[in-house]
């Protein structure tokens, strides 16, 4: 999700104001007084990204009256337990790079990455504490749904038979409650009425399911050039997505079991083939349609919203998680 797209489905000026701030504010807060941590811990903020969860965050803060820098607060606690839990992801994964950059956990060490991530896990709590204690209880629950989500994944990883259930039971804590919880804060800091943070919220929540089942079908279809990433990378950490579960009970299922028994595979030739017969029995578009349906849902959502304003943003945003899938699927020629 490129930052100058995201200006133009975002066309108020107020939220990259606050976005700016929400910039300056994530250094300022994750500075230690140990130069050696300080260095570490902005080793990632300072590779950039796309900054979804705080733009979220300024975004629903568009319907309060208050003025204030509460959302700003909000996108600098929201997105400063998504990089802590990235620093905690590389470890357990062992990955090597994350934004184009080398991990911290490759750079240093596993040891300090954990620490590095529990330290701007704290700094999130600190942050959110002045916003009070609505706040400060959403961030707790929200890191605790984040870490339930990777338990649930270690538990399945290289498994079929937990199924769309345990899916979501993965993606709804690692992805789906922390962008609930972006929007969630930014409308209550701006003081939204309660009936406007319940719809944002619940068009939030579905949103990050749809944002992960968007990611896990790119993960398939997608090239190297456009992921940033080798295809297939799900399959070979041994992470079975929705269209994979899907085919793995489908007719072709035996043939997925063979290839994908015990371990996860380390031979490229068998991820593309699970790849091959995951996209040709229809399962990547059935994920995909299944996605529409929730992005309906969260339309449905966004109608509630006493805004005549945001609801036409938030469907902009919505489309554009999904026309991901379809410049993909050009790219590759599919």
């Amino acid at each position: 999700m490129d930052r100058p797209i995201l200006n133009d489905l975002v066309p108020v000026p107020r939220v990259w104001e606050r976005m700016a701030a929400v910039e300056q504010r994530l250094l300022e807060v994750s500075k230690s007084d140990d130069v050696f941590l300080t260095d570490i811990a902005q080793h990632l903020l300072r590779a950039g990204g796309k900054r979804y969860r705080p733009l979220l965050a300024q975004v629903a803060g568009e319907l309060g009256p208050s003025d204030g820098d509460g959302p700003v607060e909000a996108g600098v606690s929201v997105e400063l337990v998504h990089v802590g839990s990235l620093y905690h992801d590389d470890v357990i994964d062992e990955a090597d790079a994350r934004r184009g950059k080398v991990s911290v956990n490759e750079n240093w060490s596993n040891t300090i990455a954990i620490l590095a991530g529990d330290f701007l896990l704290a700094r999130a709590s600190e942050v959110a504490a002045p916003l009070g204690e609505e706040a400060v209880s959403l961030i707790a629950r929200t890191y605790a749904r984040l870490c339930e989500g990777q338990v649930a994944e270690l538990r399945f990883s290289t498994g079929l038979d937990h199924g769309p259930d345990g899916y979501f039971q993965v993606i709804g804590g690692k992805t789906a409650s922390l962008i609930r919880t972006s929007a969630r804060l930014g409308a209550i800091t701006a003081g939204a009425t309660t009936d406007d943070v319940e719809a944002i919220s619940d068009w939030a929540w579905e949103m990050g399911l749809v944002f992960q089942m968007t990611d896990d079908v790119l993960d398939l279809i997608a090239d190297e050039a456009f992921l940033g990433k080798p295809s297939g990378s799900d399959i070979g950490e041994g992470v079975y997505t929705l269209p994979v579960l899907y085919a793995a009970d489908g007719p072709d299922g035996a043939e997925i079991r063979d290839l994908l028994a015990d371990t996860a595979p380390t031979d490229r030739a068998v991820i593309d083939r699970v790849i091959e017969v995951t996209v040709a029995g229809g399962y990547v578009d059935r994920v995909t349609e299944e996605a529409i349906a929730r992005m309906a849902r969260a339309e449905q959502a966004s109608d509630r919203i006493g805004s005549a304003t945001l609801t036409p943003i938030l469907r902009s945003l919505d489309s554009y998680i999904l026309d991901r899938v379809e410049i993909a699927r050009t790219s590759v020629g599919g």
